[in-house]
Protein backbone atom coordinates (compact mmCIF):
# COMPACT_ATOMS: atom_id res chain seq x y z
CA UNK A 1 0.00 0.00 0.00
CA UNK A 2 0.96 3.38 -0.45
CA UNK A 3 -0.43 6.76 0.84
CA UNK A 4 -0.73 10.14 -0.89
CA UNK A 5 -1.29 13.17 0.67
CA UNK A 6 -2.72 16.06 -1.50
CA UNK A 7 -3.23 19.43 -0.33
CA UNK A 8 -5.89 21.35 -2.19
CA UNK A 9 -7.19 25.07 -1.61
CA UNK A 10 -10.09 23.73 -0.87
CA UNK A 11 -9.66 20.19 0.76
CA UNK A 12 -7.03 18.44 2.16
CA UNK A 13 -7.46 14.64 0.47
CA UNK A 14 -5.79 11.39 1.01
CA UNK A 15 -5.82 8.19 -0.65
CA UNK A 16 -4.65 4.85 -0.54
CA UNK A 17 -3.17 2.71 -3.29
CA UNK A 18 -2.22 -0.91 -3.44
CA UNK A 19 0.38 -2.65 -5.66
CA UNK A 20 -2.18 -3.62 -8.38
CA UNK A 21 -3.48 0.08 -8.93
CA UNK A 22 -6.20 -0.20 -7.42
CA UNK A 23 -7.56 2.54 -5.05
CA UNK A 24 -8.57 1.48 -2.32
CA UNK A 25 -10.01 4.23 -0.59
CA UNK A 26 -9.96 7.87 -0.23
CA UNK A 27 -10.86 10.60 2.61
CA UNK A 28 -10.89 14.37 2.33
CA UNK A 29 -11.49 17.53 4.89
CA UNK A 30 -12.50 21.04 3.74
CA UNK A 31 -10.23 24.07 3.87
CA UNK A 32 -11.31 27.36 4.21
CA UNK A 33 -9.67 31.00 2.46
CA UNK A 34 -9.19 34.11 4.68
CA UNK A 35 -9.38 37.15 2.53
CA UNK A 36 -8.35 39.98 4.86
CA UNK A 37 -8.45 42.64 1.78
CA UNK A 38 -9.39 41.99 -1.85
CA UNK A 39 -7.18 40.48 -3.99
CA UNK A 40 -5.56 39.05 -0.72
CA UNK A 41 -5.73 34.95 0.22
CA UNK A 42 -4.68 33.22 2.92
CA UNK A 43 -4.49 30.07 4.82
CA UNK A 44 -3.40 29.30 8.27
CA UNK A 45 -0.81 25.89 8.17
CA UNK A 46 -2.20 25.11 11.23
CA UNK A 47 -5.35 24.31 9.59
CA UNK A 48 -3.37 22.54 6.92
CA UNK A 49 -2.25 19.84 9.79
CA UNK A 50 -5.83 19.74 11.53
CA UNK A 51 -7.25 19.12 7.69
CA UNK A 52 -4.87 16.30 6.86
CA UNK A 53 -4.96 14.76 10.06
CA UNK A 54 -8.42 14.45 10.14
CA UNK A 55 -8.80 12.91 6.82
CA UNK A 56 -5.81 10.43 7.61
CA UNK A 57 -7.96 9.58 10.54
CA UNK A 58 -10.86 8.61 8.55
CA UNK A 59 -9.42 6.29 6.41
CA UNK A 60 -7.37 4.96 8.83
CA UNK A 61 -11.02 3.95 10.59
CA UNK A 62 -11.94 2.31 7.49
CA UNK A 63 -8.42 0.86 6.36
CA UNK A 64 -5.93 -0.18 8.39
CA UNK A 65 -2.72 1.56 7.31
CA UNK A 66 -0.05 -0.62 8.90
CA UNK A 67 0.60 -2.18 5.20
CA UNK A 68 1.67 1.57 4.17
CA UNK A 69 5.35 1.19 2.88
CA UNK A 70 5.62 5.00 1.78
CA UNK A 71 3.97 8.37 1.46
CA UNK A 72 3.98 10.68 -1.08
CA UNK A 73 3.10 14.94 -0.91
CA UNK A 74 0.68 16.65 -3.56
CA UNK A 75 0.03 19.96 -2.89
CA UNK A 76 -1.21 23.62 -4.00
CA UNK A 77 1.86 25.75 -5.45
CA UNK A 78 3.68 29.27 -4.69
CA UNK A 79 2.26 29.38 -1.10
CA UNK A 80 4.53 31.29 1.37
CA UNK A 81 5.57 29.50 4.60
CA UNK A 82 7.72 31.38 6.29
CA UNK A 83 9.35 30.35 9.76
CA UNK A 84 11.53 31.70 11.91
CA UNK A 85 14.53 29.87 13.54
CA UNK A 86 12.93 27.25 15.94
CA UNK A 87 10.19 26.61 12.63
CA UNK A 88 7.93 28.41 14.27
CA UNK A 89 5.03 29.97 11.81
CA UNK A 90 5.22 33.61 11.43
CA UNK A 91 2.47 34.47 9.52
CA UNK A 92 -0.55 32.92 7.66
CA UNK A 93 0.79 31.59 4.62
CA UNK A 94 0.64 34.29 1.20
CA UNK A 95 -1.39 31.65 -0.99
CA UNK A 96 -0.78 31.01 -5.03
CA UNK A 97 -4.09 32.87 -5.83
CA UNK A 98 -3.15 35.96 -3.62
CA UNK A 99 -2.61 39.46 -5.97
CA UNK A 100 -1.13 42.06 -3.73
CA UNK A 101 2.68 41.67 -5.65
CA UNK A 102 1.51 42.97 -8.72
CA UNK A 103 4.05 46.21 -8.03
CA UNK A 104 6.43 43.75 -6.68
CA UNK A 105 6.24 41.71 -10.13
CA UNK A 106 7.44 44.93 -12.04
CA UNK A 107 10.37 45.95 -9.83
CA UNK A 108 11.60 42.36 -10.04
CA UNK A 109 11.69 41.77 -14.00
CA UNK A 110 13.13 45.32 -14.00
CA UNK A 111 15.86 44.98 -11.23
CA UNK A 112 16.57 41.42 -12.92
CA UNK A 113 17.22 41.31 -16.59
CA UNK A 114 17.74 37.70 -16.43
CA UNK A 115 14.99 36.32 -14.38
CA UNK A 116 12.61 34.73 -17.18
CA UNK A 117 16.04 33.43 -18.36
CA UNK A 118 16.77 31.63 -15.38
CA UNK A 119 13.50 30.96 -13.73
CA UNK A 120 11.69 30.11 -17.08
CA UNK A 121 8.92 32.41 -16.52
CA UNK A 122 7.98 35.77 -16.22
CA UNK A 123 7.25 37.05 -12.88
CA UNK A 124 3.63 37.24 -11.47
CA UNK A 125 1.56 37.72 -8.01
CA UNK A 126 1.20 34.14 -8.12
CA UNK A 127 5.06 33.13 -7.49
CA UNK A 128 6.72 32.68 -4.21
CA UNK A 129 9.22 35.25 -5.05
CA UNK A 130 7.41 38.68 -5.11
CA UNK A 131 5.57 37.33 -2.02
CA UNK A 132 8.84 37.78 0.20
CA UNK A 133 9.52 40.84 -1.85
CA UNK A 134 6.11 42.53 -1.04
CA UNK A 135 6.86 40.76 2.49
CA UNK A 136 10.42 43.08 2.83
CA UNK A 137 8.70 45.90 2.46
CA UNK A 138 5.75 45.84 4.21
CA UNK A 139 6.27 43.80 7.10
CA UNK A 140 10.14 44.73 7.49
CA UNK A 141 9.84 43.30 10.93
CA UNK A 142 8.66 39.51 10.19
CA UNK A 143 10.83 38.99 7.37
CA UNK A 144 13.92 40.11 9.36
CA UNK A 145 12.96 37.24 11.56
CA UNK A 146 12.59 34.36 8.42
CA UNK A 147 14.94 31.72 9.04
CA UNK A 148 13.35 29.63 5.84
CA UNK A 149 10.24 29.76 3.57
CA UNK A 150 8.38 26.48 2.41
CA UNK A 151 5.71 25.62 0.23
CA UNK A 152 2.52 24.59 1.06
CA UNK A 153 3.11 20.84 0.93
CA UNK A 154 6.52 20.63 2.22
CA UNK A 155 5.37 22.67 5.26
CA UNK A 156 3.58 19.13 5.67
CA UNK A 157 6.85 17.34 5.54
CA UNK A 158 8.46 19.15 8.24
CA UNK A 159 5.90 18.20 10.18
CA UNK A 160 6.17 14.92 9.25
CA UNK A 161 9.65 13.98 9.26
CA UNK A 162 11.49 16.86 10.52
CA UNK A 163 13.32 17.45 7.37
CA UNK A 164 12.84 20.94 5.67
CA UNK A 165 12.90 19.47 1.57
CA UNK A 166 11.30 20.19 -1.55
CA UNK A 167 11.02 18.50 -4.81
CA UNK A 168 11.92 20.33 -8.43
CA UNK A 169 8.51 20.53 -9.57
CA UNK A 170 7.15 22.85 -6.47
CA UNK A 171 10.29 24.60 -6.50
CA UNK A 172 9.74 25.50 -9.94
CA UNK A 173 7.14 27.86 -9.26
CA UNK A 174 9.03 30.01 -6.46
CA UNK A 175 11.21 32.09 -9.39
CA UNK A 176 14.28 31.20 -7.04
CA UNK A 177 15.25 27.72 -9.14
CA UNK A 178 17.35 27.63 -11.85
CA UNK A 179 14.90 25.49 -14.15
CA UNK A 180 17.15 24.40 -17.11
CA UNK A 181 19.73 23.56 -13.92
CA UNK A 182 17.36 22.36 -11.30
CA UNK A 183 19.26 23.91 -8.90
CA UNK A 184 18.16 26.92 -6.30
CA UNK A 185 19.95 30.34 -8.03
CA UNK A 186 21.67 32.46 -6.04
CA UNK A 187 21.35 35.34 -7.92
CA UNK A 188 17.35 35.39 -7.82
CA UNK A 189 18.00 34.49 -3.89
CA UNK A 190 19.58 37.66 -3.16
CA UNK A 191 17.61 39.68 -4.99
CA UNK A 192 15.11 38.92 -2.74
CA UNK A 193 17.52 39.14 0.50
CA UNK A 194 17.76 35.41 1.32
CA UNK A 195 20.28 32.93 0.46
CA UNK A 196 20.90 29.01 0.20
CA UNK A 197 20.58 29.01 4.09
CA UNK A 198 16.74 30.08 3.77
CA UNK A 199 15.85 27.51 1.46
CA UNK A 200 14.81 23.85 2.11
CA UNK A 201 17.15 20.93 0.60
CA UNK A 202 16.20 19.39 -3.31
CA UNK A 203 15.38 16.52 -4.48
CA UNK A 204 13.80 14.57 -7.54
CA UNK A 205 9.78 14.64 -6.75
CA UNK A 206 10.57 9.68 -7.11
CA UNK A 207 13.25 10.54 -4.38
CA UNK A 208 13.28 9.55 -0.58
CA UNK A 209 13.03 12.54 1.00
CA UNK A 210 12.58 11.84 5.10
CA UNK A 211 11.15 9.16 7.17
CA UNK A 212 8.35 9.05 9.11
CA UNK A 213 8.23 10.13 12.36
CA UNK A 214 7.79 8.03 15.33
CA UNK A 215 5.16 9.99 17.03
CA UNK A 216 3.13 10.68 13.67
CA UNK A 217 3.00 6.85 12.57
CA UNK A 218 1.58 5.74 15.89
CA UNK A 219 -0.97 8.22 16.07
CA UNK A 220 -2.13 7.22 12.47
CA UNK A 221 -1.43 3.76 12.48
CA UNK A 222 1.51 3.23 10.20
CA UNK A 223 5.21 2.10 10.48
CA UNK A 224 7.42 4.60 11.72
CA UNK A 225 10.25 4.95 9.82
CA UNK A 226 8.78 4.77 6.20
CA UNK A 227 10.13 6.83 3.42
CA UNK A 228 8.12 10.10 2.22
CA UNK A 229 8.82 10.94 -1.50
CA UNK A 230 9.75 14.11 -2.10
CA UNK A 231 6.37 14.33 -4.17
CA UNK A 232 5.32 17.01 -6.80
CA UNK A 233 3.50 20.48 -7.23
CA UNK A 234 -0.15 19.27 -7.71
CA UNK A 235 -0.29 19.31 -11.62
CA UNK A 236 3.12 17.17 -11.82
CA UNK A 237 1.86 15.07 -9.24
CA UNK A 238 -1.47 14.88 -11.51
CA UNK A 239 0.56 13.55 -14.49
CA UNK A 240 2.18 11.43 -12.57
CA UNK A 241 -1.16 9.99 -11.76
CA UNK A 242 -2.63 10.07 -15.19
CA UNK A 243 0.79 8.63 -16.87
CA UNK A 244 1.95 12.26 -18.33
CA UNK A 245 4.78 11.20 -18.04
CA UNK A 246 6.63 11.61 -21.50
CA UNK A 247 6.81 14.32 -24.37
CA UNK A 248 3.52 15.34 -25.92
CA UNK A 249 1.68 13.78 -23.00
CA UNK A 250 -0.85 16.12 -21.31
CA UNK A 251 -3.91 16.68 -19.69
CA UNK A 252 -6.65 19.53 -18.57
CA UNK A 253 -7.60 20.23 -15.27
CA UNK A 254 -10.61 21.52 -13.91
CA UNK A 255 -9.82 22.29 -10.44
CA UNK A 256 -10.07 25.27 -8.47
CA UNK A 257 -7.66 26.77 -11.16
CA UNK A 258 -7.51 25.63 -14.86
CA UNK A 259 -4.30 24.36 -16.32
CA UNK A 260 -3.10 23.02 -19.73
CA UNK A 261 -0.23 20.99 -18.92
CA UNK A 262 2.08 19.33 -21.48
CA UNK A 263 5.36 17.46 -20.45
CA UNK A 264 8.60 17.96 -22.63
CA UNK A 265 11.96 16.12 -22.45
CA UNK A 266 14.00 19.22 -22.87
CA UNK A 267 13.55 23.13 -21.51
CA UNK A 268 12.06 25.19 -23.71
CA UNK A 269 10.27 27.92 -22.01
CA UNK A 270 7.77 30.77 -23.46
CA UNK A 271 7.90 33.06 -20.82
CA UNK A 272 7.21 36.42 -23.14
CA UNK A 273 3.52 34.19 -23.27
CA UNK A 274 2.60 33.74 -19.39
CA UNK A 275 3.37 30.27 -20.22
CA UNK A 276 4.56 28.77 -17.64
CA UNK A 277 7.71 26.20 -17.64
CA UNK A 278 8.59 24.18 -14.85
CA UNK A 279 10.45 20.75 -14.16
CA UNK A 280 8.58 17.76 -13.78
CA UNK A 281 8.51 15.53 -10.47
CA UNK A 282 10.43 12.89 -12.29
CA UNK A 283 14.24 13.15 -13.30
CA UNK A 284 15.05 14.56 -16.67
CA UNK A 285 11.72 16.11 -17.85
CA UNK A 286 10.60 19.56 -17.73
CA UNK A 287 6.28 20.71 -18.45
CA UNK A 288 4.35 23.77 -19.78
CA UNK A 289 1.97 24.45 -18.34
CA UNK A 290 -1.32 27.45 -19.63
CA UNK A 291 -3.00 28.62 -16.20
CA UNK A 292 -5.97 30.27 -15.88
CA UNK A 293 -7.10 31.44 -11.37
CA UNK A 294 -10.83 30.66 -11.84
CA UNK A 295 -12.24 27.47 -13.46
CA UNK A 296 -14.26 25.27 -11.01
CA UNK A 297 -14.40 28.04 -8.39
CA UNK A 298 -15.95 29.88 -11.01
CA UNK A 299 -19.04 27.37 -11.14
CA UNK A 300 -18.85 27.15 -7.50
CA UNK A 301 -19.45 31.05 -7.41
CA UNK A 302 -22.03 30.69 -9.82
CA UNK A 303 -24.08 28.32 -7.60
CA UNK A 304 -23.60 30.52 -4.50
CA UNK A 305 -25.00 33.35 -6.67
CA UNK A 306 -27.80 31.61 -7.95
CA UNK A 307 -28.36 29.47 -4.76
CA UNK A 308 -28.16 25.62 -6.78
CA UNK A 309 -26.22 23.00 -6.52
CA UNK A 310 -23.37 21.86 -9.29
CA UNK A 311 -25.79 19.31 -10.90
CA UNK A 312 -29.02 21.29 -10.51
CA UNK A 313 -27.55 24.11 -12.97
CA UNK A 314 -25.51 21.80 -15.20
CA UNK A 315 -28.38 19.73 -15.60
CA UNK A 316 -30.60 23.14 -16.78
CA UNK A 317 -27.87 24.23 -19.08
CA UNK A 318 -28.34 20.56 -21.00
CA UNK A 319 -31.78 21.79 -22.08
CA UNK A 320 -31.35 24.61 -22.89
CA UNK A 321 -31.64 24.52 -27.37
CA UNK A 322 -29.21 26.20 -29.58
CA UNK A 323 -30.84 29.29 -30.10
CA UNK A 324 -30.38 29.86 -26.05
CA UNK A 325 -26.65 29.08 -26.08
CA UNK A 326 -25.90 31.31 -29.37
CA UNK A 327 -27.75 34.02 -27.18
CA UNK A 328 -26.33 33.64 -23.80
CA UNK A 329 -24.22 36.04 -22.41
CA UNK A 330 -20.50 36.06 -22.31
CA UNK A 331 -18.07 35.37 -19.34
CA UNK A 332 -15.02 36.87 -18.48
CA UNK A 333 -13.48 33.98 -15.87
CA UNK A 334 -11.15 36.54 -13.75
CA UNK A 335 -12.67 35.95 -10.80
CA UNK A 336 -8.73 36.42 -8.95
CA UNK A 337 -7.08 38.02 -11.21
CA UNK A 338 -5.65 35.52 -14.73
CA UNK A 339 -2.34 34.62 -15.46
CA UNK A 340 -1.72 32.76 -18.98
CA UNK A 341 -2.03 34.70 -21.43
CA UNK A 342 -2.49 37.86 -19.36
CA UNK A 343 -0.66 38.24 -16.40
CA UNK A 344 -2.78 40.34 -14.58
CA UNK A 345 -3.69 40.42 -11.08
CA UNK A 346 -6.28 43.34 -11.23
CA UNK A 347 -8.65 41.30 -14.39
CA UNK A 348 -12.06 40.40 -12.26
CA UNK A 349 -14.93 38.37 -14.00
CA UNK A 350 -17.08 39.80 -16.11
CA UNK A 351 -21.15 39.21 -17.29
CA UNK A 352 -21.48 41.07 -20.73
CA UNK A 353 -25.10 40.96 -23.05
CA UNK A 354 -27.21 40.18 -20.26
CA UNK A 355 -31.10 40.50 -21.29
CA UNK A 356 -34.32 40.71 -19.29
CA UNK A 357 -34.94 37.16 -20.75
CA UNK A 358 -31.87 35.74 -19.36
CA UNK A 359 -32.04 33.29 -16.72
CA UNK A 360 -29.81 30.72 -14.31
CA UNK A 361 -29.00 28.18 -16.67
CA UNK A 362 -27.96 31.14 -19.65
CA UNK A 363 -25.67 32.37 -16.72
CA UNK A 364 -24.32 29.20 -15.71
CA UNK A 365 -23.76 27.93 -19.34
CA UNK A 366 -21.65 31.46 -19.71
CA UNK A 367 -19.33 30.80 -16.79
CA UNK A 368 -18.30 27.17 -18.03
CA UNK A 369 -18.22 28.54 -21.72
CA UNK A 370 -16.00 31.75 -20.25
CA UNK A 371 -14.21 29.21 -18.67
CA UNK A 372 -13.42 26.91 -21.84
CA UNK A 373 -12.40 30.21 -23.22
CA UNK A 374 -9.76 30.62 -20.94
CA UNK A 375 -8.12 27.92 -21.26
CA UNK A 376 -8.46 28.02 -25.36
CA UNK A 377 -6.31 31.35 -25.05
CA UNK A 378 -4.14 29.40 -22.49
CA UNK A 379 -3.76 27.06 -25.08
CA UNK A 380 -3.29 29.47 -28.07
CA UNK A 381 -0.20 30.84 -26.11
CA UNK A 382 1.37 27.48 -25.48
CA UNK A 383 1.16 27.05 -29.51
CA UNK A 384 -1.46 24.90 -29.53
CA UNK A 385 0.57 21.95 -30.10
CA UNK A 386 -0.56 19.04 -31.98
CA UNK A 387 -1.52 16.10 -29.54
CA UNK A 388 -3.25 12.73 -29.80
CA UNK A 389 -5.39 13.84 -26.83
CA UNK A 390 -5.38 14.81 -23.57
CA UNK A 391 -6.78 13.59 -20.41
CA UNK A 392 -9.38 15.41 -18.38
CA UNK A 393 -8.80 15.54 -14.57
CA UNK A 394 -9.91 17.44 -11.00
CA UNK A 395 -13.42 17.63 -10.12
CA UNK A 396 -14.52 19.46 -13.41
CA UNK A 397 -13.99 15.87 -15.35
CA UNK A 398 -17.41 14.80 -13.70
CA UNK A 399 -19.25 16.77 -15.82
CA UNK A 400 -19.21 14.95 -19.46
CA UNK A 401 -21.69 18.31 -20.56
CA UNK A 402 -18.57 20.30 -19.74
CA UNK A 403 -16.23 17.89 -21.15
CA UNK A 404 -17.77 17.58 -24.60
CA UNK A 405 -17.60 21.63 -24.41
CA UNK A 406 -13.84 21.51 -24.23
CA UNK A 407 -13.09 19.18 -26.66
CA UNK A 408 -14.98 21.48 -29.06
CA UNK A 409 -13.13 25.11 -27.98
CA UNK A 410 -9.42 23.82 -27.88
CA UNK A 411 -10.35 21.15 -31.08
CA UNK A 412 -8.41 18.72 -29.26
CA UNK A 413 -9.58 15.09 -28.13
CA UNK A 414 -10.59 14.56 -24.73
CA UNK A 415 -10.53 11.73 -22.36
CA UNK A 416 -11.37 10.57 -18.88
CA UNK A 417 -9.20 7.71 -16.53
CA UNK A 418 -10.04 5.74 -13.95
CA UNK A 419 -8.80 8.03 -10.92
CA UNK A 420 -8.97 11.66 -12.66
CA UNK A 421 -11.37 13.01 -9.88
CA UNK A 422 -8.39 11.77 -7.91
CA UNK A 423 -5.87 14.38 -9.06
CA UNK A 424 -2.81 14.91 -7.31
CA UNK A 425 -3.27 12.45 -4.71
CA UNK A 426 -3.23 9.13 -6.94
CA UNK A 427 0.27 11.26 -8.42
CA UNK A 428 1.27 11.62 -4.72
CA UNK A 429 0.87 7.87 -4.40
CA UNK A 430 2.53 6.91 -7.23
CA UNK A 431 5.78 9.06 -6.10
CA UNK A 432 5.55 6.99 -2.95
CA UNK A 433 5.40 3.78 -5.06
CA UNK A 434 8.45 5.08 -7.16
CA UNK A 435 10.43 6.31 -3.77
CA UNK A 436 9.91 2.77 -1.80
CA UNK A 437 12.02 1.09 -5.09
CA UNK A 438 8.90 0.69 -7.49
CA UNK A 439 9.68 0.51 -11.36
CA UNK A 440 8.97 4.09 -13.26
CA UNK A 441 7.34 2.29 -16.41
CA UNK A 442 5.36 -0.06 -14.03
CA UNK A 443 4.28 2.22 -11.91
CA UNK A 444 3.44 5.25 -14.16
CA UNK A 445 1.33 3.55 -16.80
CA UNK A 446 -1.38 5.50 -18.18
CA UNK A 447 -4.49 5.64 -16.43
CA UNK A 448 -7.53 3.30 -18.05
CA UNK A 449 -9.50 5.09 -20.52
CA UNK A 450 -13.17 5.65 -18.94
CA UNK A 451 -14.72 8.19 -21.13
CA UNK A 452 -13.59 9.86 -24.73
CA UNK A 453 -14.75 13.54 -26.03
CA UNK A 454 -14.00 14.71 -29.98
CA UNK A 455 -14.49 18.31 -31.22
CA UNK A 456 -18.17 18.42 -32.41
CA UNK A 457 -18.03 20.78 -35.70
CA UNK A 458 -21.27 22.19 -34.98
CA UNK A 459 -20.51 23.23 -31.65
CA UNK A 460 -17.51 25.13 -32.79
CA UNK A 461 -19.17 26.92 -35.51
CA UNK A 462 -21.47 28.47 -32.20
CA UNK A 463 -18.38 28.91 -30.41
CA UNK A 464 -16.36 30.72 -33.20
CA UNK A 465 -17.91 33.79 -33.47
CA UNK A 466 -18.79 34.02 -29.67
CA UNK A 467 -14.96 33.61 -28.89
CA UNK A 468 -14.43 36.11 -31.18
CA UNK A 469 -16.08 38.39 -29.53
CA UNK A 470 -15.05 37.22 -25.65
CA UNK A 471 -11.65 38.06 -26.53
CA UNK A 472 -12.23 41.74 -27.74
CA UNK A 473 -13.89 42.21 -23.84
CA UNK A 474 -10.20 41.85 -22.00
CA UNK A 475 -8.51 44.81 -24.37
CA UNK A 476 -11.69 47.15 -23.69
CA UNK A 477 -11.32 46.12 -19.92
CA UNK A 478 -8.22 46.30 -19.35
CA UNK A 479 -7.63 49.86 -17.60
CA UNK A 480 -11.28 49.94 -16.17
CA UNK A 481 -10.02 46.82 -14.03
CA UNK A 482 -7.43 49.03 -12.61
CA UNK A 483 -8.70 50.18 -8.55
CA UNK A 484 -8.39 53.58 -7.87
CA UNK A 485 -5.51 55.76 -7.03
CA UNK A 486 -6.25 56.58 -3.48
CA UNK A 487 -4.80 60.34 -2.48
Amino acid sequence: MFLGIDLGTSEAKVLLLDGQHRIVATASEPLAISRPRPGWSEQDPADWWSATDRAVRKLAATQPLGAVQAIGLAGQMHGAVLLDAADAVLRRAILWNDGRSQAECAEMEAALPRLRAIAGNMAMPGFTAPKLWWLRRNEPAVFDRVATVLLPKDWLRLRLTGERISDLSDASGTLWLDVGARRWSTELLAASGLGLQHMPALVEGSARAGTLRAEVAQAWGLRAGIPVAGGGGDNAASAVGVGAVRAGQGFLSLGTSGVIFLAQERYEPRPDSAVHTYCHALPGLWHQMGVMLSAGSALRWACRLLGSTEAELLERVAALDEAALASAPLFLPYLDGERTPHNDADARGVLFGLTGSHDAASVTYAVIEGVAFGLRDGWQAMGAPGVEALSLVGGGARSALWARLLASALDVKLQTCEGAEAGGALGAARLAWLAAGGDAGEVCRPSAVRGRFEPDPAVQARLGPRHARFRTLYPALKDAFRPPAIH
